[in-house]
């Protein structure tokens, strides 16, 4: 009985984890703070613009198509209801995040420090942050460390939302008893069962009972319009047999000073530091007070070098590196406070700096390790070079060709063959209908918009080469129709057999339906067990010993009064009658399993709440749609 609640809890997370999602990626803080005149909604004095729409379309694809891989199909995001989906989203985002600022509601710094240091993808092998991959995925989402920081911010503030509202789901346990009760009773029953083949000798199917069959269900016989086609693809693969990089080529892509970084490992300085805070608006003495610390700290570390990570442990007051005993990882002025960088740029390994003043205090900064710098010969980057020379080669003849390309298809009309064989690409075949086959999949040639255009009057009627459809960034597919078939009903002689059996099948369940129903009656006015079969259990936490729906059936009966009799269909079987004569619960109660439902229940109590809560804040935002959206194009 419990099941509809199984993983509410999970579901709760989730969702909130999109909106999380959302905004560490889009960064809503951000976002929303546009003025563009392409508004489409406004959610208080927040404006929702198209292009912010657009772009969080994009995003979405990007996301899934990293995540399915191979199995993705951008066609389940190009519907009208998927699109809506996104702009809710960010029109609860715009919601959520004005009432958080609103109410000042904000994680404070030595959270959000704490939190990314103990982010399992920052940290190495040895349990110590990675600095260099804390950096890479700051570059890879196209934001500064300050804005992803803030992402972090809005998660964990966010999370305080979702946490109280967990919290403040309570339900009665008088109600999670009862509806445990329930879930743990047990319904002894008996059945006698009418099969379907025990009524197949007593049907007579005669040539007019199928032709009537035939006339009512037309539909369940049609087969819908065909087409047998010819088609190319025309993309930047097509033509990259075409292009070559040469020897010089390579060479000269090597050693121009441009790309000299590319072919370059730099050397890498690892560093530790231990800061004591004086800002520079504290007044005098305080920061007196600081250098003295960090001068007497200086003395110790330097009298005991090895002790320097238990130093920082203990006392820097950078609280993020101070757990990793002050490891600041790789240091560069883009990663670390640029003095902290030029410090260490000027020590040997294991040296420690004198105080080193920065905006934030007093720095003492330790050299761990140096990796020299790491030229990577031209042999071993040749064959990087020449597969982006080729790509690049290929994407500037497929811009140049992609005119060519449909010149030719509206020129010579009637044939693929003149464009495929100017531009050396191979003509595929399909069979297709009007409307995309799920078992084509993500098939080219079952693309929406090709399709549409294959059966546009002009290609239908004069077999014309449709004009060059897009159904994937720099992705262009012609066609042409060469066989066509218009939608049609089978005819009844191709037919005959199925609705034979068909025709059968049904009678004999209504036969079946019909004998079941008099027992039904007979029983009821008797009330024994006579006919019936040996007791079994029925309950809503096992699993069924009966036909799954005649199980729902007894469990939904009403047993105020025993013995109580259910007669149920049995889809492809028959019919069974239900004879419920004792009503119980077990002799002992499971208590961990009470002690989850309970947890459950109130896992479910909190969705409700949730889903209220952000309909309140949208509601107290107010949210106008100003313009019809229009939807933007599939990446």
């Amino acid at each position: 009985m419990l099941e509809f609640i199984r993983n509410q809890k999970r579901f709760v997370q989730f969702f909130l984890g999109l909106i999380i999602l959302a905004f560490a990626v889009t960064g809503v803080g951000t976002q929303f703070a546009a003025g563009d005149a392409d508004t489409v909604v406004k959610v208080g004095e927040t404006k929702v613009t198209q292009s912010q729409w657009d772009e969080a379309q994009r995003q979405q694809l990007v996301r899934y198509r990293q995540m399915a891989g191979d199995q993705f199909d951008a066609r389940m995001f190009e519907t009208p209801e998927a699109k809506q989906r996104v702009l809710e989203r960010l029109i609860t985002e715009a919601a959520i995040t004005n009432e958080m600022a609103r109410n000042h509601m904000a994680a404070g710094d030595k959270a959000v420090q704490k939190y990314i240091a103990s982010t399992g993808d920052f940290r190495k092998p040895d349990g110590s942050f990675d600095y260099e991959q804390y950096n890479a995925a700051i570059l890879a989402s196209g934001q500064s460390s300050a804005m992803y920081e803030n992402s972090i911010r809005r998660e964990l503030t966010q999370r305080q939302v979702s946490s109280a509202l967990e919290a403040s789901a309570i339900v009665p346990r008088t109600v999670s008893k009862r509806l445990s009760d329930l879930a743990e009773e047990e319904r002894e029953v008996q059945e006698v069962l009418f099969p379907s083949a025990a009524f197949v000798a007593q049907v007579a199917v005669t040539p007019e009972l199928i032709k009537s069959y035939y006339d009512k269900n037309t539909a369940l016989f049609k087969l819908p319009e065909q087409a047998q086609i010819e088609y190319l693809v025309f993309n930047a693969d097509s033509v990259a047999n075409q292009v070559t990089a040469s020897d010089a080529e390579v060479a000269a892509v090597y050693n121009d000073s441009a790309n000299k970084a590319r072919f370059v490992t730099p050397e890498q300085r690892k560093a530790s530091h231990i800061l004591i805070n004086a800002p520079k608006s504290a007044p005098a003495a305080d920061k007196a007070a600081a250098k003295a610390k960090a001068e007497a700290l200086l003395a110790q570390v330097r009298a005991a070098p090895a002790e320097f990570a238990a130093v920082a442990k203990a006392n820097s007051q950078d609280s993020a590196s101070a757990e990793l005993g002050g490891d600041l990882g790789v240091v560069t002025p883009e990663s670390v406070d640029p003095v902290i960088a030029a410090a260490a740029a000027k020590l040997k390994q294991g040296e420690i700096s004198g105080l080193v003043e920065s905006d934030y205090g007093y720095h003492i900064v330790m050299l761990t390790s140096v990796t020299p710098q790491i030229v990577k010969p031209l042999d071993e980057a040749k064959a990087d070079i020449v597969a982006e020379l080729k790509k690049v080669k290929a994407s500037k003849l497929y811009k140049e060709l992609a005119e060519e390309f449909t010149d030719t298809l509206y020129q010579e009309s009637t044939s693929l063959k003149p464009v495929a064989d100017k531009l050396k690409l191979t003509i595929a075949t399909a069979d297709v209908t009007r409307t995309p086959s799920p078992a084509a999949g993500s098939a080219t040639f079952n693309h929406p918009k090709f399709l549409e255009a294959l059966f546009a009057a002009d290609s239908l009627k004069k077999r014309h080469n449709t004009e060059p459809v897009e159904v994937a960034p720099a992705t262009l597919v012609a066609g042409r129709i060469v066989k066509h078939k218009p939608a049609s009903v089978r005819p009844l002689a191709e037919v005959e057999a199925v609705i034979r059996e068909r025709v059968v099948a049904e009678q004999a369940a209504a036969l079946a339906r019909k004998a079941g129903q008099a027992k039904l009656a007979e029983a009821k006015a008797s009330g024994d067990a006579a006919g019936f079969g040996a007791p079994q259990v029925v309950s809503r936490i096992k699993e069924p010993t009966i036909d799954p729906a005649a199980g729902l059936a007894v469990l939904k009966a009403n047993v105020s009064k025993l013995p109580a009799y259910v007669g149920v269909d049995l889809p492809g079987k028959g019919y069974g009658v239900y004879r419920i004569g004792k009503v119980t619960q077990p002799a002992t109660t499971d208590v961990a399993r009470r002690s989850g439902e309970q947890e459950q229940i109130a896992a479910a109590q909190a969705q409700q709440e949730l889903f209220a809560y952000l309909e309140a804040v949208k509601a107290k935002a107010g949210v106008k749609r100003l313009a019809a959206p229009a939807a933007a194009p599939a990446q």
